[in-house]
């Protein structure tokens, strides 16, 4: 993901009555007289020398014939001013809400570019409500409140809540980004198949492809590192009616657990409703829908007939699992994590097989 591109902003803005006082001075000009040249009354011109009364258009207009400086300049003084008033009270309110913006892991988002570094609670809360898309404090609550319903199923979510949503929110901005054709599911089982056989091919290179054949099927793929205590495989929801998002971390690093994780996902599209935001864990949950996701996962990739003819007659060496990968056109790493998983072998047998991962900061 791109880091954002920020304009210079000065801690600082030029009240407008300074400058207007710095020209009176400058034509000899007391505040009466300048307000009869006007047309004002001294009162409105006393309130904006004082910043209690802002400069209209008409009467940035008057000020130009008067005093010869473009009423644009005027406008735009008064305009950078009144937003560095809102600015300031934002800040204030967000300072109020340290507790809030102290739970996310800021270092690690300003060290992917995504927000700025600040030493002010304020400041670096302003930060993190702009990475989010929203207003306020109360704005992003309400926002995640939704979502809080749809991770009830995720342990992983209830230990660092503040940690996955920023995750979630980084993948969301990765998937806007993807020019994807509207949704299609006849399509994008027809391009999970192909994206099965890419299993066989190095990772960086199959992530790549993968990605331009969901989007032609209309649906985002984003890669996402974890960010500190997410915790998280992967996750699966709808951005709009018609836009579905798979996102991977590749937390554990193998393409077995990546490979698993995207199918696994896929089947929270193709199978389950479009409200909820489906999060899981390496292992997935307990719970109907993560159970069906995870047969469906299952099935796909390695189909249960041929692994039951599998099972039944081999031995397990690295022989039998090459040739019944190649057989299946499936990576010989997702081979070895099924038979870990069954038990079928230990953990560390046969990791050899296995792709490993690696970011590119690494």
């Amino acid at each position: 993901m791109e880091s954002q591109k920020y304009q210079y902003r000065p801690d600082y803005a030029v009240q407008p009555g300074w400058v207007l006082e710095e020209r009176l001075d400058a034509h000899g000009m007391t505040h009466a007289e300048f307000a009869r040249r006007c047309d004002r009354s001294p009162k409105l011109i006393s309130e904006i020398i004082a910043g209690k009364a802002p400069i209209v258009p008409e009467t940035a207009f008057q000020f130009e014939l008067v005093l010869g400086v473009d009423a644009s300049i005027w406008l735009g003084i008064e305009a950078d001013y009144r937003l560095y008033l809102i600015r300031a009270i934002a800040e204030k309110r967000a300072e109020a809400a340290g507790t809030w913006s102290r739970s996310f892991p800021v270092r690690d988002l300003a060290k992917r570019g995504v927000i700025r570094k600040s030493a002010s609670t304020g400041k670096a809360a302003s930060e993190l409500l702009a990475f989010f898309g929203v207003a306020s404090v109360n704005a992003w609550k309400m926002k995640y409140e939704n979502v809080n319903a749809a991770f009830r199923q995720s342990p992983s979510f209830e230990s660092d809540r503040a940690a996955l949503t920023a995750w979630l929110r980084l993948t969301e901005i990765d998937a806007q980004d993807q020019d994807c054709d509207s949704y299609d599911v006849a399509k994008f089982k027809q391009v999970l198949a192909q994206v099965r056989h890419l299993t066989r091919t190095p990772v960086r290179e199959a992530l790549k492809n993968a990605r331009t054949l969901l989007n032609e099927a209309g649906v985002a793929l984003s890669l996402v590192k974890p960010l500190p205590k997410t915790r998280v495989s992967g996750a699966a929801w709808w951005v709009s009616p018609n836009r579905p998002v798979v996102a991977l971390s590749g937390r554990h690093k193998t393409d077995d657990h990546l490979w698993f994780s995207l199918f696994h996902e896929a089947a929270h599209i193709i199978l389950h409703g479009k409200k909820n935001v489906f999060v899981d864990r390496a292992n997935g949950g307990a719970d109907k829908t993560e159970n069906e996701a995870n047969q469906w996962a299952i099935n796909f990739l390695i189909p249960s007939t041929a692994w039951s003819g599998f099972v039944a007659k081999s031995s397990f060496r690295r022989r039998d699992v090459c040739d019944f990968a190649d057989e299946h056109q499936i990576s010989p790493g997702i081979v070895v994590g099924r038979l870990q998983h069954t038990k079928q072998r230990n953990w560390n047998h046969l990791n050899t097989l296995k792709t490993r991962l690696q970011w590119s900061d690494e």
